[in-house]
């Protein structure tokens, strides 16, 4: 920061945020790019340094690296979290531990697997439609953009048939502990939805084994590379881990990408004009609306970036979001929605390096069928009253999405 500026504090719980992070980004991005946090973390604001450290491989993403002590919410998160195991899915684990168990993942997750469920995604997404249709005005989240992923991934799992609602209200209070900031009591409702979940998915997987089928559950059980199987905690971490990111994140991305469409009449008449556009205008959106707006690395060594002195042991917050409206990279207009963008797969919305989301070839087949068969289905669609938010930080969306059809 330089001395004629003022000094800039990252905070998400000003007013206005969740609805609209973008000028406060921007303004971190300017003033503050390596910027500390009240809470002790470190965020990085500009693409380039996040670009670089997402693909550093002496980082970590293992809480055992991380200094602790200068954590603001480190004691609330040991005392409502302390009789729960670590979570050591690949999301959170090192290589060699996160080599080992990604191939294994990866031989269930392969690209032909992903396009063989294009007929049922395809299906899916008439049906929503044809339903909204049939209404005449709809939720788009609970109509389209929730079902959709959460049904995929369900089918692709082999899960059994349950309570879609209360799976959804624990996978949401799990996922806001990745948030930089979180409340005691959205700590302790936390620790309860994931004691819940992996009590949930423990059974699962007890009732896959003896009903094996053609699924990805079945494979995961079944997955072996050299004699290399997974422990029972191993497996069921990555089905969590699958069964939650594989929906959560794709809500958002097709709930606020149509929502962008709809305030962009523009972009939106190009695409619906054009529909070869689709896998591009998917790009842009998952640039432009960042469905996972924070990911974080742990130093392992003292980092300068900037002149800033980051210690080891320090969690370092990559803004993705910021990142993906950075004008340094995406030039003058990087605040703008363009479907057109030349270099719009460039976006980190999916990370970078051995982090890399394992599930991006699945999230954009879903995101480019559902989108792209609304517009062609819907081109006339309209916002209804005003948006209500998930009222997230970082998985930030659309809890509703009122629209009118004609």
């Amino acid at each position: 920061m330089s001395v004629d500026q003022e000094p800039v504090m990252f905070n998400p719980l000003q007013e206005g945020y969740i609805e609209n992070p973008w000028p406060h980004l921007a303004e971190l991005r300017a003033a503050d790019p390596v910027h500390r946090l009240f809470t002790g973390q470190w965020g990085l604001f500009r693409h380039d340094d996040i670009f670089t450290l997402l693909r550093d491989p002496s980082l970590s993403v293992d809480d055992v690296n991380a200094n602790l002590d200068e954590m603001a919410q480190t004691a609330m998160f040991e005392e409502h979290a302390r009789d729960l195991e670590p979570d050591r899915s690949i999301l959170n684990i090192d290589p060699p531990d996160h080599t080992r168990l990604r191939r294994l993942v990866s031989q269930a997750f392969t690209p032909r697997t992903i396009e063989t469920l294009r007929p049922m995604v395809q299906q899916l997404v008439d049906d929503a439609l044809n339903a909204m249709a049939a209404a005449g005005q709809a939720d788009l989240v609970s109509g389209l953009a929730f079902p959709l992923p959460f049904d995929v991934i369900s089918e692709m799992l082999g899960m059994p048939a349950s309570d879609k609602i209360q799976i959804r209200d624990w996978s949401a209070a799990i996922v806001k502990t990745i948030d930089p900031v979180i409340t005691e009591d959205e700590v302790i409702a936390a620790a309860e939805a994931s004691r819940n979940m992996n009590g949930l998915i423990a059974e699962v997987i007890e009732w896959k084994r003896a009903n094996p089928a053609d699924d990805l559950l079945t494979a995961l059980i079944d997955a072996e590379e050299d004699g290399d199987r997974m422990s029972a905690s191993e497996l069921r971490d990555q089905v969590a881990l699958l069964f939650i990111a594989g929906h959560e994140t794709t809500v958002n991305l097709i709930g606020t990408g149509i929502y962008e469409l709809l305030r962009h009449p523009g972009q939106l008449a190009r695409l619906a004009f054009d529909p070869a556009l689709v896998p591009a205008a998917v790009e842009e959106l998952l640039r432009y609306v960042a469905p996972v707006q924070i990911t974080r690395r742990i130093a392992t060594s003292d980092l300068e970036i900037r002149g800033r002195q980051i210690p080891k042991g320090s969690f370092v917050l990559c803004s993705l979001a910021s990142a993906n409206r950075d004008p340094d990279f995406w030039g003058a207009d990087a605040e703008e929605l363009n479907l057109g963008r030349a270099n719009s797969s460039q976006h980190v919305s999916f990370g970078s390096g051995v982090h890399y989301c394992l599930g991006a070839s699945l999230a954009k087949l879903e995101a480019e069928t559902a989108i792209g068969s609304f517009v062609r289905r819907f081109a006339r669609a309209h916002v209804v009253g005003e948006p209500e938010w998930n009222g997230r930080i970082n998985l930030r969306g659309l809890e509703k999405l009122e629209l009118g059809l004609s």
